[in-house]
């Protein structure tokens, strides 16, 4: 019987961690990080079968490149203790024949989370092929692109409204708010 499992993280500038690096990880490529100045290669990674970035209709054609896109997703996060990306490593059950990975991860990431305008680049694992365990690395931006192509923000401040649709006052003078999160 399948065993299935899910890992869901994200990359933290406060815990010494980059989006670069993850995104260097699990394509196997060599990517260089302009936040640190450093090179980010794992030579010793092995089993990649498959790697793609899928892109919104509206995201810049050259976020489809690796290094460009991750950087980009790094810069626009200014603070110390930044979120960079979501990670999520999910197994894909060794049922379904190896030829057919790469549709059933395009078509969940396209539907789940390009779709609400987010980027998402992945990479199939497989480490003895036919391996048992066959899994997929997806890497996902914080923020969305709006329609011009720029960086969503990851959130927005929302007044609080009484029954007759008027703004709260607090007895500070402020207006009662909350953030709603603009990606799910």
């Amino acid at each position: 019987m399948p065993c299935p499992h899910n890992e869901i993280t994200i990359v933290q500038r406060s815990q010494r961690q980059s989006a670069v690096a993850a995104a260097a990880y699990q394509s196997g490529e060599k990517l260089f990080c302009e936040y640190d100045q450093q090179v980010k290669h794992y030579p010793e990674k092995r089993g990649i079968v498959h790697n793609e970035i899928l892109l919104p209709a509206n995201a810049p054609p050259e976020y489809a490149d690796r290094n460009t896109l991750w950087n980009a997703a790094e810069a626009v996060e200014k603070q110390w203790n930044s979120q960079l990306a979501r990670r999520w490593v999910l197994t894909i059950p060794r049922e379904i024949p190896p030829e057919q990975y790469a549709v059933l991860v395009r078509e969940f990431c396209q539907q789940q989370f390009v779709s609400k305008g987010m980027i998402a680049d992945f990479a199939i694992h497989d480490p003895h092929p036919p391996g048992p365990n066959p899994h997929a690395h997806v890497l996902l931006t914080m923020r969305a692109m709006d329609e011009h192509g720029k960086w969503l923000p990851k959130s927005r401040k929302v007044y609080d409204l009484d029954e007759s649709g008027e703004r709260i006052k607090l007895p500070s003078g402020r207006w009662k708010s909350h953030k709603e999160d603009t990606v799910d």
